[in-house]
């Protein structure tokens, strides 16, 4: 999707402008953003070609045939996403990753945490009730209590009873309060899908790293001891004057340039293999890994891809993002508030007496019952600029949040532009696989025929594998991308 980036500060200030005439008397109230109203993520025509060359490129093109994947526009996605591979084996990674990572038991409490923190601020439009008691021995100074009062001895006291406090929230500064400490905690509940989301796609993402990586390592090995069985014969020729010194080079130096696949991809996969044990909260050290295979992870050919308007009801980023905007909302409510008189009631009910024995007389009853008024008149400006900077913080919200719906659109974009050109470029390898396989059956009847030599055959045998291990690279690369668009558009419907 193409936006214009000048366009997105008008539209972070329309959010807040929403926000702030439906507010009611002390502070906005919060409206969730509108669904985006674009259909798709691409320019229509983007995928055509626009001029000569790139229809020139069109046309060389492989058909992506059986490789292209079906993009379901508007179906709705599995909560489980990594089910759309019909792997048992990823399954049971999932499983074992959800309930033992580190990083999501550390969002769950942290989401714990934020729902107790708005039980605690919910109280606070209750009435707060105590029990007080106290003892205590005083004397009162002859000055204080003046000449005409006969001074009074040290004298010892008791008292007992219950207190009630109530702050009369008029202005709903308390309840702003906990609108914010609701909006922090459906922020911690989208961190937390979002932790998951992308527990699952890194799982994944090593599962075919390490399938795909041994693919590539059999494949290596096989050209190496296609390359070897070359060298060798190539010497037996050199030894019967059949060829030159320069074809036993030519020999050496395609074995030893072949050689250096290998320690990449050994150490690719042994990075890929503790990268996923860490994710499943075990030190490399101390888990066996499934020796896991390619074939045992299928690649969808139908993915559901939300429409933009169901993607910001989705992604937990947006959702995160949509989180902080509320909570910033109400964060201009209480700052708000705090301009107005605070008004509290408070009362007290019990017995105070100077001997333990007449603590609960009824002469010993005593009560109180005070109403408070306070009213900012001068503080430097404070609440004032208070509540400026709860604007700012508003406006800096509405602006996050529309660059990270525009972000999110993008990346979607990227990824279906990326599964095309992946089908292509798998297309394009099976079809240089094919090729080299029939070059090599056509060599090796050229060779019974007499019409050639081996070398041929051999040359013939080391492009095919060649071949194939590009082919296994795209298909990797086919996976990945496949993973990154569930992620992309993944999580549940809100």
């Amino acid at each position: 999707m193409n936006v214009d980036g000048r366009r997105a500060a008008p539209v972070a200030s329309g959010l807040v402008a929403a926000a702030l005439l439906g507010g009611c008397s002390v502070g906005p109230n919060f409206h969730r953003p509108a669904a985006p109203a674009p259909p798709t993520y691409r320019p229509a025509g983007e995928s055509n070609p626009v001029n000569t060359a790139a229809a020139s490129a069109q046309r060389l093109a492989p058909p992506a045939g059986a490789y292209a994947q079906r993009i379901l526009f508007g179906a709705p996605a599995a909560v489980q996403w990594w089910t759309l591979f019909d792997s048992p084996q990823l399954d049971d990674l999932m499983r074992q990753a959800i309930a033992d990572n580190h990083d999501l038991a550390a969002a769950k409490a942290t989401l714990a945490q934020a729902r107790e923190l708005v039980a605690a601020q919910t109280g606070q439009l209750y009435p707060q009730v105590g029990l007080v008691a106290g003892a205590g021995r005083q004397q009162y100074g002859k000055q204080f209590l003046g000449s005409l009062i006969p001074s009074v001895a040290p004298f010892t006291y008791e008292s007992f009873g219950a207190s009630v406090s109530y702050t009369l929230d008029y202005d709903g500064a308390v309840a702003r309060s906990i609108e914010q400490r609701k909006a922090l905690e459906q922020y911690q509940r989208s961190e937390l899908q979002a932790a998951r989301l992308t527990l699952t796609g890194d799982v994944a993402s090593e599962a075919v790293v390490i399938a795909a990586t041994r693919e590539q390592v059999r494949a290596a090995a096989e050209l190496l001891a296609e390359d070897r069985d070359n060298l060798r014969l190539v010497r037996t020729a050199f030894a019967n004057g059949s060829v030159s010194k320069l074809d036993v080079l030519t020999a050496q130096s395609q074995l030893a340039g072949d050689q250096t696949l290998l320690p990449p991809l050994y150490q690719q996969l042994a990075m890929a293999r503790h990268a996923l044990a860490v994710l499943l909260g075990r030190p490399p050290a101390d888990w066996s890994q499934p020796d896991l295979e390619l074939t045992d992870i299928r690649l969808p050919r139908e993915l559901p891809v939300s429409v933009p308007s169901q993607l910001v009801r989705r992604r937990p980023d947006i959702l995160a993002a949509e989180a902080q905007l509320h909570a910033a909302t109400a964060a201009v409510g209480v700052a708000t508030a705090n301009l107005y008189p605070q008004i509290a009631l408070s009362a007290t009910l019990g017995q105070q007496a100077l001997t333990p024995g007449t603590l609960f007389d009824a002469s010993s009853t005593a009560w109180s019952l005070i109403a408070g008024l306070t009213q900012p008149l001068f503080d430097g400006g404070t609440l004032r600029a208070e509540r400026r900077a709860a604007l700012d913080a508003l406006q800096a919200s509405a602006a996050r949040y529309q660059q990270v719906v525009v972000d999110s659109f993008g990346q979607v974009a990227d990824l279906l532009d990326a599964l095309d050109h992946d089908a292509q470029l798998v297309a394009a390898q099976a079809n240089a696989r094919d090729t080299s396989q029939a070059s090599l059956e056509l060599a090796r009847q050229s060779y019974q025929a007499g019409n050639s030599g081996l070398l041929q055959v051999l040359d013939a045998q080391r492009e095919r594998q060649r071949a194939q291990l590009g082919l296994l690279q795209a298909q990797s690369r086919q996976y990945l991308d496949t993973i990154q668009l569930l992620l992309a558009v993944g999580g549940p419907l809100t």
